[in-house]
């Protein structure tokens, strides 16, 4: 049964929206894009505001969302960080897991994300023994993102090495507050990975694989994982020089970059997505591009942790994709996501207009579908995902946006709370403002709790 859908405006592409759009949806599919009708039709759903299509979220670590308001304070850096997540992740178990991941992907959905990346490395037991199911942590992180009701893609991770140190030869065994992030061998994981995607693949849902950071993977091991992923039309997914440290460490051990690791293990191409690349230096910025690769921004962190910025303009210069995550969820908003893209740009170079609002925009939304392996997704138009999200006009930050500015008003500020309405594969999930199955509020307040307390 064909719905319709009357946006009062609409972003088909473009510096500004359209106005008066109708949207045809059949089943999970968008059958019908037709502009220029400027009263609503009979039995078309109104959509009051700017419609866009739902923002895709190429970078998330759920269980970090129980860390927010616990590390932000006091000095330190991501090392002094990455302690205090470390004994959240020993806390997690199948159960409380899924409450915890469901609630913060319908926070997700609150802010107008249909699709996420999960880049999950929490597998086993906290001493490192595998659950009677050894995909259990996974299972229960794909029941979340569907009982959420958005997409989710899998990036199960490859996690074998506790760090590098060239003193020591090269890689650290794990620590104990990791070893339920790995599987012993890059073949075993593989093992463990075919089966987690021939038990939870389907419409909503996707595997792809993830390569840690070549800190805990060694350069033989990011060829399994890169093999196993093209071999089946999956992303594969990187952090990479996300600190000074990293990189001087990689460079200490393997005499090149990280990103270099990552190209001479076969690592680079266009179903690649490194994330951060916040210290790549021109030559990494170049080998990216000219591999077709994206590059995922996560300025929201990476100031909270005291990382850096990114080189977007670099990165973008030498024809890389960009996308956007919302990593360890200092906030889930990915209007903050992308303005921070051009702020932290502005900030740094003195000019302004460094991206323009579509661009960002395009990275919010195009640019982090094609690097979860959704290419359908991230544009309204025949044929595309079912996948949109209203952001009203009506609040103190959107008011007075018209077709000529409501696109930069929303990209520059638009909070995640002005998205009202998010329709994912042609179901509701958000309307006037609330999740239509999940109360968001205590549910994450019941979830983080649980994993907290003392």
């Amino acid at each position: 049964m064909t719905a319709h859908y009357w946006c009062e405006l609409a972003w088909l592409g473009g510096p500004r929206a359209t106005q008066g759009v109708v949207i045809a949806v059949d089943d999970d599919r968008i059958t019908a894009v037709c502009a220029g009708v400027p009263v609503r039709p009979e039995g078309a759903v109104p959509l009051a505001g700017l419609t866009l299509p739902a923002l895709a979220n190429a970078h998330s670590h759920a269980f970090h969302r129980a860390l927010r308001g616990r590390t932000h304070a006091g000095r330190g850096n991501f090392w002094t960080w990455r302690d205090l997540m470390y004994r959240v992740a020993g806390r997690l178990d199948p159960d409380n897991y899924y409450r915890l991941a469901r609630a913060v992907f319908a926070e997700m959905a609150l802010a107008g994300i249909g699709v996420v990346g999960e880049f999950h490395y929490v597998h086993h037991r906290p001493d490192g023994a595998s659950y009677d199911d050894p995909n259990a942590m996974g299972t229960a992180v794909a029941a979340a993102a569907r009982d959420a009701g958005i997409r989710l893609t899998l990036l199960d991770t490859l996690y074998l090495h506790g760090g590098l140190d060239a003193a020591l030869g090269g890689y650290e065994p794990l620590r104990p507050a990791q070893a339920r992030f790995g599987d012993g061998s890059a073949d075993r994981w593989a093992d463990r990975v075919e089966r987690l995607a021939s038990t939870v693949s389907g419409p909503m849902t996707r595997i792809g694989a993830a390569v840690h950071s070549v800190r805990a993977v060694d350069p033989p091991s990011i060829k399994v994982a890169t093999d196993w992923a093209r071999e089946r039309g999956a992303p594969v997914h990187f952090h990479a020089s996300e600190q000074p440290a990293e990189n001087e460490q990689c460079l200490g051990a393997h005499g090149v970059t990280p990103v270099e690791v990552i190209a001479q293990a076969g690592g680079l191409g266009s179903d690649t997505t490194l994330v951060h690349a916040t210290h790549a230096d021109d030559r990494d910025q170049a080998m990216i591009g000219e591999a077709g690769a994206s590059c995922c921004l996560c300025p929201t962190t990476e100031r909270d942790l005291a990382d850096g910025i990114g080189p977007s303009v670099g990165l973008a210069r030498h024809g890389a994709e960009l996308c956007l995550g919302s990593d360890s969820h200092a906030v889930v908003d990915l209007f903050q996501e992308a303005r921070t893209v051009e702020l932290d740009q502005r900030a740094a170079s003195n000019n302004r207009g460094v991206f323009g609002a579509d661009a960002l925009a395009a990275m919010a939304t195009s640019g982090g579908c094609r690097a979860l392996g959704w290419p359908e997704g991230g544009r309204l138009e025949e044929g595309a995902l079912a996948d949109f999200a209203t952001v009203a006009l009506s609040s103190v930050r959107m008011a007075g946006a018209d077709a000529d500015t409501a696109l930069d008003a929303a990209i520059f500020a638009a909070a995640s709370t002005d998205v009202h309405h998010l329709v994912v594969g042609g179901r509701t999930v958000v309307r006037d403002g609330r999740h239509t199955t999940v109360d968001v509020a205590a549910e994450l307040a019941a979830a983080i709790t649980e994993v907290t307390a003392p």
